[in-house]
C-alpha cells in the first residue's frame, strides 16, 4: 500500500494531572501531540505507511518528539529543521459541568516560521497516495498557510487524494486574516472534507439549518443541508463528513457521524461515552479511522464511517493525544462488543 502524508505542527503537551486546575496544580504531565501527528499515529497503528512533515528546532525536546513518533512507526525523514522552539499547549481537563481548557504557547515556534521552498514536496509525495492537512496549520501563521497551499498544489498535480479536517480554532487566527478569508482557497483542492457545524460556519461561512448543539440533541438529518452546501461550493469534493457530538457534560458525550457522497447521507451508530478519560484528539482519531476505512473498505462508505466512529469512541478512553488502538480492537467494537470484558 502506498503511503499517506500528513503536514502540521506537533507540540509539547503539558497537562495538569487528573482534573486539577491550572491555578491549583504544581506539576504537569509532559507528552506530545498535534492534529496531523495524531492522525499519522493512528494510521501507523493500523499498518498504513505514513509520513509526518513538520519543522522543528534541533534540540533535545524535538529529538524526544521525533523518537516517540518513530516508535509508533511514523516516518519522520522529511521533517525539516530550523527555528528556535517547539510549540506548547497547556491542558486543564474539565469535569461534569466544568469544561476543559486549553492555553496555546505557539508564537514563534519553528513551524510557524516556515516559508515556501523549505519542504521539497515532490520528494515528500514520492510514492504517496493520500495527503492530509487541517485548518489548524494555516491558522498558525501566513507562512504556514502558504506552505500548506504549496503542498496542495503539488499533491493535486500528482493526482494524490487530499483530505482536510476544517478544525476551526478561534484562538489561533491572530496574524491579521480570518479563517473564511484563507480556508476556502485551500479547501478547493480537497476530495474529502471533515468538519462540524462550527467549522463550516467559521471557516467557510456555511451555516447549518435547524442545528442547536447546546440543546442536548443532535439530529443527523439536519447535517444534510451543510453537506450539500459544502459540495455545491466545492464541486471537486467527493465526500463530506461531519462528526456529531452531543455533550451531556464534560464526562459524558454521545458520539456519532454522518457521511455524504453527493447522493446519499450515511449515518453511523451512536455511542454513549459515559466516562471520558481524554477527549483531546477525538476528532483526529476519527479522521485517522476514516482515512484507513476509505482506503481499506473500498466502495463501502458505511463501513468506513462506522470504523471512524468506533475508533474515535475508543480514543476517548485513552489518555494523551494519540489513539493507541489496533484494527482488531476497533472492529470488535464495530461488531457490537462494548462489554469491556478482560481479554485473556
Amino acid at each position: 500500500m502506498k503511503k499517506t502524508v500528513t503536514f502540521g505542527e506537533i507540540m509539547l503537551r503539558l497537562a495538569a494531572p487528573g482534573n486539577e486546575r491550572f491555578l491549583q496544580t504544581n506539576t504537569f504531565n509532559a507528552t506530545f501531540g498535534g492534529g496531523e501527528a495524531n492522525v499519522a499515529v493512528s494510521l501507523a497503528n493500523y499498518g498504513i505507511p505514513v509520513s509526518f512533515v513538520t519543522r522543528l528546532p534541533q534540540n533535545d525536546i524535538a529529538n524526544a518528539c521525533l523518537r516517540e513518533l518513530r516508535g509508533f512507526g511514523v516516518d519522520v525523514n522529511d521533517v525539516v529543521f530550523g527555528g528556535d522552539r517547539v510549540g506548547i499547549y497547556y491542558l486543564e481537563t474539565g469535569a461534569v459541568s466544568r469544561a476543559s481548557k486549553v492555553i496555546y504557547d505557539r508564537a514563534h515556534s519553528a513551524v510557524s516560521e516556515i516559508t515556501r521552498g523549505m519542504v521539497d514536496w515532490k520528494k515528500v509525495f514520492d510514492g504517496a497516495q493520500w495527503f492530509h492537512w487541517t485548518g489548524i496549520t494555516p491558522a498558525i501563521s501566513e507562512g504556514a498557510a502558504q506552505v500548506c497551499l504549496e503542498a496542495l498544489e503539488v499533491a493535486k498535480k500528482l493526482g494524490i487524494t487530499i483530505s482536510c479536517d476544517l478544525n476551526y480554532r478561534k484562538n489561533l487566527w491572530k496574524y491579521g486574516k480570518r479563517a473564511d478569508e484563507v480556508m476556502p482557497t485551500l479547501v478547493e483542492y480537497c476530495d474529502i472534507i471533515l468538519g462540524n457545524e462550527e467549522d463550516a460556519e467559521k471557516a467557510l461561512l456555511i451555516k447549518p439549518e435547524n442545528v442547536d448543539v447546546s440543546s442536548g440533541k443532535v439530529d443527523a438529518d439536519a447535517y444534510l443541508s451543510v453537506s450539500q452546501q459544502i459540495m455545491n461550493r466545492f464541486p471537486k469534493a467527493k465526500k463530506v463528513i461531519t462528526t456529531l457530538r452531543t455533550s451531556i457534560n464534560a464526562n459524558h458525550n454521545n458520539w456519532a457521524g454522518v457521511l455524504y457522497d453527493g447522493k446519499k447521507l450515511y449515518k453511523s451508530p451512536e455511542y454513549q461515552i459515559t466516562h471520558i478519560v481524554d477527549r483531546v484528539g477525538g476528532g483526529d482519531s476519527f479522521m485517522g479511522g476514516l482515512i484507513y476505512g476509505l482506503q481499506t473498505y473500498k466502495n463501502d462508505d458505511q463501513k468506513a464511517l462506522n470504523f471512524a466512529v468506533a475508533a474515535s469512541c475508543l480514543k476517548h478512553t485513552i489518555y494523551g493525544d494519540y489513539n493507541r488502538v489496533s484494527v482488531q480492537e476497533v472492529e470488535k467494537l464495530m461488531s457490537g462488543d462494548a462489554s469491556g470484558r478482560v481479554s485473556r
